[in-house]
């Protein structure tokens, strides 16, 4: 057993313990980073970077089929293969070695092996070959281990080896026929994918598709999967499943079975806790970690909940951006500075509550940061939501021959402030920071009417909102 003392310890070198570990070290502490599987982590490898590269190509060719002068050149079909060798190229094989590289070049040490907390500021790290190195930090623990798919409870459903998101995204062969249990955005991302690549997919959603979303993007891309030729079940249950054969059946609550080569389930996540040792420090294994702005445990001083495993926003962008500041908070207290814990202050994640901008790269795309209709009228505003189709804006012609899309902005009349932003269209999470930047800016929407967007661009539905909205008089 080998011993050793460093300032902080991350564990987990996602795309979030990365980022926790390069602001701490930029604060001048030592860092040490822990991870059990490759550095980079889910994002890298197993969601964002492969999910969205299975997704593009296809995307691409609805575009250009969309344009008249563009579409007679689309003489072929989609190319799986090429796709295929497109995400594999943009996980380098799965291979973690440029990550690797950053991380030295960062000054951050790397030790790998599954890390468990085996007393206070203190790590076990158990390395493939068994042996074990005991890490002390003298100021801090930061726990970024993500999450993991959930496996809902279902009899027969182990025995299928059904895929989860990491199988869906790193696959190599392409089913005739799936199955996708869920209809949230790994769902509803996936069946978009493989129906591009062609296969039969079937989406089964026991409560719709997208839930937290407004309902008119939601519908919209149930309505893209059919025009791809999912076939969209919501509404029922999956309470059975077994073989017969090569197939994998699927029984539902109403009677009626579907048949599968693959099921994915994508019926939410648990937290990657579960053998954290977080019984030593006087914690739930397998909980979600509670903490207070500033990403630190609740009732664990020295201990740090960052990311995923938080449950506050479950997406890469957002644990960075706590990453960001959970570093720093955990570098000013190590060296005695001044916290700024206030609101939308250095040291907190104040955006978590309501200005978390997504994208759901589905057909249509889907953006939205905020709050939709129903979270603002629960929250007590004073609503005022501006409906327009964005297939009205000048830009969108320029776009496509058939452009559809949608958006809603919700204003709180009380404060005269944008709070909420949802766009349904192509490519329209490229629209949504400047969204992003007005609620967490809080610009006032008289402000808002010198904020000129280009013509003709899609971006002119921020005119289009004001105009709705009325214009100032005094």
């Amino acid at each position: 057993m080998q011993t050793r003392e460093t300032d902080v310890i991350v564990i987990g070198a996602g795309a979030v313990g990365e980022n926790v570990a390069d602001r701490t070290v930029q604060g001048g502490l030592e860092t040490v980073i822990v991870e059990a599987e490759l550095v980079g982590g889910e994002c890298s490898y197993w969601a964002c970077m492969p999910s969205k590269a299975l997704l593009r190509s296809a995307a691409v060719l609805r575009e250009a089929r969309a344009v008249d002068g563009a579409k007679q050149a689309v003489t072929g079909e989609l190319d799986v293969a090429g796709v295929l060798r497109r995400r594999d190229a943009m996980t380098h094989d799965w291979n973690d070695s440029s990550q690797v590289e950053w991380l030295q070049g960062a000054g951050i040490d790397l030790v790998r092996g599954h890390a468990r907390l085996s007393g206070e500021r203190e790590v076990t790290v158990t390395a493939e070959d068994g042996t074990t190195t005991v890490i002390t930090a003298r100021h801090a623990v930061v726990v970024a281990t993500g999450s993991a798919a959930l496996l809902p409870h279902v009899p027969g459903l182990a025995e299928l080896e059904p895929w989860t998101s990491r199988e869906a995204t790193s696959a190599h062969e392409v089913p005739r026929r799936l199955i996708v249990i869920g209809g949230g955005v790994v769902g509803v991302e996936m069946a978009t994918a493989y129906a591009g690549f062609g296969s039969e997919v079937t989406v089964l959603a026991r409560g719709g598709l997208l839930g937290g979303l407004e309902a008119f993007a939601a519908d919209a891309v149930e309505a893209g999967l059919r025009e791809l030729g999912a076939t969209v079940r919501t509404g029922v249950d999956v309470v059975a499943a077994r073989r017969d054969g090569a197939d994998k059946i699927i029984e539902l609550g109403d009677g009626s079975t579907v048949a599968a080569d693959e099921v994915l389930v994508a019926t939410g996540r648990v937290p990657h806790t579960a053998d954290l040792g977080l019984e030593r420090v006087g914690l739930e294994p397998g909980a979600w970690l509670d903490v207070d702005d500033t990403l630190r445990v609740r009732g664990v001083d020295w201990l740090y909940g960052v990311g995923d495993v938080n449950h506050r926003a479950l997406l890469t962008h957002q644990g960075k951006y706590q990453a960001r500041a959970a570093g720093d908070v955990i570098a000013a207290r190590a060296q005695g500075r001044p916290v700024d814990d206030a609101p939308w202050g250095v040291h907190v994640a104040t955006a978590d509550h309501s200005a978390v901008p997504q994208v759901v790269f589905a057909h249509p795309e889907v953006a939205a940061v905020g709050h939709t209709e129903k979270t603002a009228r629960d929250a007590g505003l004073a609503v005022r939501v501006i409906d327009y189709d964005l297939a009205w804006v000048a830009g969108a012609s320029t776009q496509s021959d058939d452009y559809q899309g949608a958006s809603r902005a919700i204003v709180d009349e009380d404060r005269g402030l944008l709070v909420g932003v949802t766009l349904v269209g192509p490519a329209v999470g490229e629209l949504l920071h400047a969204a992003t930047i007005a609620i967490v800016g809080e610009v006032p929407i008289d402000r808002l009417w010198h904020a000129v967007p280009p013509y003709p661009t899609v971006s002119e539905v921020w005119l289009r909102w004001l105009e709705s909205f009325g214009r100032p008089t005094t």
